[in-house]
């Protein structure tokens, strides 16, 4: 199948990008003339600007749309109001997860979505299958791009380019940049304070080049998505795939936080509440490496003894720890502080159990 190609995929190569298969999308995973790690420490010091129009994106819409998408998804659209995103999931009927997204919540007639890049047709066909009369769900994937500029000078660059910085965390604002129209999202995957613009496709061009000139200033940076992986790996923040999937529900991967448990329905709601009360499953953890091992996904997490307690889901070398960091699913009975052992690449590695994140996060400062 041919891969598809971003708006501005033609800027990408003219940067020398590293391009790799991504949900199904030819994106850059790293840019000539410093790499992830260059890459990584741009967004942590100063600001990077990724493209990230391989998400999904789809528009619910009609009378009862937020009611709708509510009585969908795990966490309670109406704990916010208009003008806010709430981080939220799409389970199947055994608690699996079909997706984690954002919800952008523009009245109680309209609901713009972003979902994953591999996931976002199923989710639409979910959507579509069960919405009642009046409730019109439409694929948008290809009609708009996503840019993220990230990092702590990011409100600088918006500043410079006449953009709105005053909203809250996890909130929107349409605005105008090159004459293009485009929605500004106080949202992002990094872990530090950020923005993501929401651009008609015609004009990601026009509006990545108004970016790269307005934070040129301030040593803005091209990112890719390797850049973009170690930045959420840091965080703890899940990739799907990873530590979510049809496999492992969000109380597995302990986004309880993000399920409205007390709405009165949603998808998967009663195999969620069992996981939950239960209290059986594998969860997930963070894992800090004692040593200088490296850990990779799918390698095994053993106790002192020999005793398997659960498999790594996301593995790298943190670059501002510069330390080996992992996130795991392990057994419930694992504590906070245990040292347990990991075969990477046929030596033993010892790591300590720990909470993530891993860094501060800074999304919220002012």
């Amino acid at each position: 199948m041919d891969l598809l190609h971003s708006p501005l995929h033609d800027r990408h190569v003219a940067l020398g990008a590293k391009l790799a298969e991504f949900g199904g999308w030819d994106m850059p995973l790293e840019y000539a003339g410093g790499g992830v790690l260059a890459e990584h420490k741009a967004v942590r010091e100063a600001v990077g600007l990724f493209d990230v129009s391989h998400l999904g994106k789809a528009l619910v819409r009609g009378t009862g749309a937020a009611a709708y998408v509510n009585s969908c998804f795990t966490n309670d659209l109406d704990r916010i109001a208009p003008g806010k995103a709430q981080y939220t999931l799409c389970c199947d009927e055994d608690g699996g997860t079909v997706d984690d997204l954002i919800a952008y919540l523009r009245s109680d007639f309209e609901v713009f979505l972003i979902p994953n890049a591999a996931n976002t047709a199923a989710v639409v066909a979910k959507l579509q299958a069960e919405a009642p009369d009046g409730i019109e769900v439409t694929d948008l994937h290809r009609d708009y791009a996503v840019l993220a500029i990230q990092g702590t000078l990011s409100d600088e660059v918006l500043q410079a380019l006449d953009l709105p910085v005053d909203h809250e965390y996890m909130s929107f604002a349409d605005a105008t940049i090159a004459g293009k129209d485009i929605t500004v999202c106080r949202t992002g995957y990094t872990g530090e304070r950020g923005y993501e613009l929401v651009v008609p496709a015609d004009d990601a061009v026009a509006v990545w080049d108004a970016v790269i000139a307005a934070g040129e200033p301030y040593g803005i940076r091209a990112c890719g998505l390797g850049a973009r992986d170690t930045l959420r790996t840091e965080m703890g923040y899940p990739l799907h795939g990873h530590e979510l999937s049809a496999e492992i529900s969000p109380v597995m991967a302990r986004a309880g936080w993000a399920v409205g448990w007390k709405k009165p329905t949603f998808w998967g709601k009663d195999a969620l509440q069992r996981q939950r009360d239960e209290k059986t499953v594998r969860t997930l953890r963070g894992l800090l490496a004692q040593g200088r091992g490296i850990p990779r996904p799918g390698m095994t997490v053993l106790a002192d003894g020999g005793a398997e307690l659960g498999e790594i889901t996301s593995g790298t070398f943190s670059p501002t720890l510069r330390q080996g960091i992992a996130l795991a699913l392990l057994e419930p009975s694992v504590e906070d502080g245990a040292t347990v052992t990991v075969d990477v690449r046929g030596r033993s590695e010892l790591f300590t159990v720990t909470k993530p994140p891993f860094v501060q996060p800074s999304t919220k400062e002012s």
